[in-house]
Parts: structure tokens; C-alpha cells; sequence
């Protein structure tokens, strides 16, 4: 997709493409991919990428496209939330693989804070909607889950959104090929799990509280 991106962004041809749209209408577009991006349909990174370029060809403005992003993730995960907090569990055995949902809920009831936190601060394999929709489903605290969302979403688009404004082309680079900057890669590597790590505990001196 990255590629489609650069290409998009260097021509610009008489019929827009839906990558060259979204390019086109700049912030606006990343918001509405971001809401799109916290749905079930997954977008594979798409508002990552998009920062990552607009915020790269328009540095001065970066902060612009890392609130778009920011705004437009928190609605659709709140729309993901509610849609699945007023369907139940069902929403999820529909929506989802069904067999992994039941032992997927009973980890996100035990270890609720630090896996959202994770999930939308950092890039994983598995949809962050499913973990807004489980959210939704387990009775998750509505104004806990904004908080801990907009925060880690906040901190994700606008770290991107930064870097890629002061190092453009470098930066970007890095998104295309990784395994070609292994130093970055494990450097990476070790934030995430210093995150995630992070998550597992916070969540663990969370929930006791919140059961009193």
C-alpha cells in the first residue's frame, strides 16, 4: 500500500484512484480512513502510512494531520464500542472468528486496561476493533475506554506525524522496507514490549481497584 502511496503522491492522474483521493483531500481523508480504520473492516495500517506521507510531503503540517488521524480513530472506536456493547457478545461470534472469542474475552475481562492500551498504541497482527469491540461486549468502563483510546491513539499519530516531518524521507523509507534497517527494527521491537509490559501491570493495579 505504501507503494501506492508514492506513487499516488508523485502522479496524480486525470482519474483519482481511492489512494490518490484520499491524498487529494489530505486531513479530511486520513480522519474518514481512521474511522474506517477502528471499524471491523481493516484498513492494514492505512492511517499509519497516510500520516506518514502527508505529514512527510507538508511538514508544517504535521499537527494537523496527527489530530485528523487521532479524531477520526477515537469515533470509529467508539462507534465500535457502543455497536458492540448494545449487541453483546453475539456481535463479536458474528463479526469475528468464532472458538477464540470466548478465551479472547475471558483474557480482555482479566487483563482489560493493558491490552486496549497496547492495541492502540502499537501496531499488532490482530484488528484493534476487536479489541474495542470486546471492550464494548465485556462491560468496559465508557469513560475509561475513551481516556485510555484517545491518549495511546494521540501518542501513536502525532509520534508518527513528527518524525515524519523532521526525517521525510528516511523516515519513510523505514516504513517500506524494515527489515533493511534492523537497528530501527529492534529498537522497535523492545519499545513495544517495554509497552505492552507496561500495559500488563498498569492493568493489574487498575483492575483490583476498579472491583472495589
Amino acid at each position: 500500500m505504501l507503494d501506492v502511496l508514492f506513487q499516488a503522491q508523485r502522479r496524480r492522474p486525470p482519474q483519482r484512484s481511492f489512494t490518490s483521493t484520499l491524498l487529494h483531500l489530505g486531513a479530511a481523508g486520513l480522519f474518514f480512513l481512521a474511522i474506517l480504520d477502528s471499524s471491523p473492516i481493516p484498513t492494514f495500517g492505512g492511517p499509519d502510512i497516510l500520516t506518514a506521507v502527508l505529514a512527510a510531503a507538508h511538514h508544517l503540517l504535521w499537527y494537523e494531520y496527527a489530530a485528523a488521524a487521532t479524531a477520526g480513530s477515537l469515533i470509529g472506536a467508539f462507534l465500535t464500542f457502543r455497536l458492540a456493547r448494545k449487541a453483546g457478545e453475539a456481535y463479536l461470534e458474528k463479526k469475528f472468528k468464532k472458538g477464540k472469542m470466548s478465551r479472547f474475552l475471558k483474557f480482555f475481562k482479566k487483563w482489560g486496561t493493558g491490552t486496549l492500551a497496547a492495541s492502540t498504541l502499537v501496531p499488532i497482527p490482530t484488528p484493534t476493533s476487536m479489541f474495542f469491540a470486546a471492550a464494548g461486549a465485556s462491560n468496559f468502563p465508557e469513560g475509561r475506554f475513551l481516556a485510555i483510546v484517545g491518549v495511546c491513539r494521540a501518542a501513536r499519530y502525532f509520534g508518527i506525524a513528527y518524525i515524519a516531518s523532521h526525517y521525510g524521507r528516511s523516515f519513510l523509507r523505514v516504513l517500506r522496507h524494515p527489515m533493511q534497517h534492523w537497528g530501527w527494527l529492534i529498537l522497535a521491537l523492545a519499545l513495544i514490549g517495554a509497552l505492552v509490559w507496561g500495559g500488563v501491570v498498569l492493568s493489574h493495579r487498575l483492575e483490583p481497584a476498579s472491583a472495589d
